[in-house]
Order: structure tokens, then sequence, then C-alpha cells
């Protein structure tokens, strides 16, 4: 785990580069060597309280929309291809998806004025995988 933690922080390329927090569980394998590491750059780990079975469930259903909907459904060449693909599939999730949790709306959607008269255009996302139909602002 302590090389594990190493990797996380290395300044260019590891996924907690421009991180402050690493919330985690209170498994075993989170030793105290573990968090000192992290901490030796700045990022603080927080433990979860314990006996907590929800807390991770906005993160689980996104992780299951994001292997059913995308990752499940394309061959990707490396971390490179896997990147690419998961900001796609962010900015498709956050700006052009409905979600029906929040009343079926989007969350950030683009500020537009619809005409009847225009057609409807539909933009793609990896290669058609997501698309998302729009019209045309006036």
């Amino acid at each position: 785990m302590e090389q594990m933690a190493r990797n996380m922080r290395l300044a260019d390329i590891g996924f907690l580069n421009g991180c402050r927090y690493l919330l985690h569980d209170r498994d075993a394998k989170f030793c105290s060597a573990f968090a000192a590491i992290l901490e030796a750059v700045g990022i603080k780990a927080i433990k979860l309280p314990p006996r907590s079975p929800n807390l991770n469930a906005n993160w689980e259903r996104w992780h299951r929309s994001v292997k059913e909907e995308c990752l499940s459904k394309v061959i990707l060449f490396g971390e490179r291809s896997l990147r690419r693909a998961l900001n796609e599939y962010v900015e498709h999730y956050h700006s052009e998806r409905n979600h029906q949790g929040k009343s079926n709306v989007l969350l950030f959607p683009r500020l537009t004025e619809t005409c009847r008269g225009r057609h409807v255009q539909c933009r793609e996302r990896l290669g058609g995988l997501l698309r998302y139909y729009h019209q045309e602002a006036a």
C-alpha cells in the first residue's frame, strides 16, 4: 500500500495530482504509513465513519453508469484512450444527459433559445456511442 500511495501522488501523472483530500474506508490496508506518504505532499487522508454503507451509493451509481454506458462498449488502448473516453462521458453526463433523479432535467444546461421552425441536430461523442439531440439557437 505504501507503493500505491507513492504512485498516486506522483507530481505529473498521479491521479491525485491537484487533490487535497482522499476519502477511504476503514480497511486495515490503509495504514498510518499510507497516510503519512500522502500527507507529505499535502493530501489529507480521511477515514469514512464506521458502519456507513450508504456513503458510497452515489459513487457506485455513477460507476455503474459509466461502466454500462461507456466502458463496456469501447476498446481502450492504454491510459490515454481511457482518459479521453472518461472525459467525453463526464461532459455528456453533466451537460447533455437528463438526470431522472433530478426531475429529468440537465444538471448544467447550455443556455439557448429554441424555435419551432428549426431542425433538431444530433451531436455525437465517442464515435456515436453517446448521442445528444438539440436545437440550434435562434
